[in-house]
């Protein structure tokens, strides 16, 4: 049976470092190493994935750009946005990458109807939505890697941040797509961030212990 899950708050953290410090720890598990999710808020910065192409930065100006070994194309992180990567070993728990990826997603759902807010997956183009003045608007962006049958790198939620810098780029490879954030999407109360830490570290926490 699966060990429980370690959750590290790592706060604002350089992305190059917290990528570096997945990748080793991804190489240097065993049998015996507990899966850990980490939490972190990046500064700005956009990253590609493996498969990103160049045209999808349209002016990124004074914001690094950095080249990831994630899936996916490019993205943008930034202060107010919850990254969450799940270090995970995958067939310990008998899951594979596009069960990940779903679970992933339905933790992204059931934190957004948390905060009375309808989010939805779709099936050709990972992430959670939210459909609003006739658009469907990104909330959640995905973007795994899985070395040794263990998953790292994760997925960016959209809480209470700066959106302009995804003007910049064709967010995750698609020309006009819309982002939106949490903040932008309830009216009736303050969002509180570590609230939205802890509903989203319990709902991954116990679909991945069932």
């Amino acid at each position: 049976m699966p060990e429980g899950i370690d959750v590290c708050n790592l706060g604002l953290q350089d992305y190059q470092t917290v990528w570096r410090s997945m990748s080793d720890f991804t190489d240097n598990r065993t049998l015996d190493t507990g899966d850990q999710i980490w939490l972190v808020q990046h500064p700005p910065v956009f990253t590609q994935g493996q498969a990103g192409k160049a045209d999808h930065l349209l002016d990124p100006g004074s914001i690094p750009v950095i080249q990831s070994d994630r899936g996916g194309q490019v993205t943008y992180h930034g202060p107010g946005q919850l990254v969450i990567y799940p270090l995970i070993d995958l067939r310990r728990r008998s899951l594979g990458v596009r069960a990940m990826v779903t679970l992933l997603e339905q933790a992204a759902v059931e934190l957004m109807a948390h905060f009375s807010v309808l989010a939805f997956p779709k099936a050709d183009a990972p992430g959670v939505y939210i459909h609003r003045d006739g658009r469907d608007d990104k909330i959640a962006s995905l973007g795994l890697r899985v070395r040794k049958g263990c998953c790292f790198h994760g997925m960016s939620i959209n809480v209470d941040m700066d959106l302009s810098p995804f003007e910049l780029i064709n967010p995750c490879g698609y020309p006009g797509l819309r982002m939106t954030q949490l903040r932008d999407c309830v009216t009736e109360r303050k969002i509180d961030y570590t609230e939205v830490e802890t509903v989203l570290v319990n709902l991954i926490t116990s679909k991945l212990c069932r």
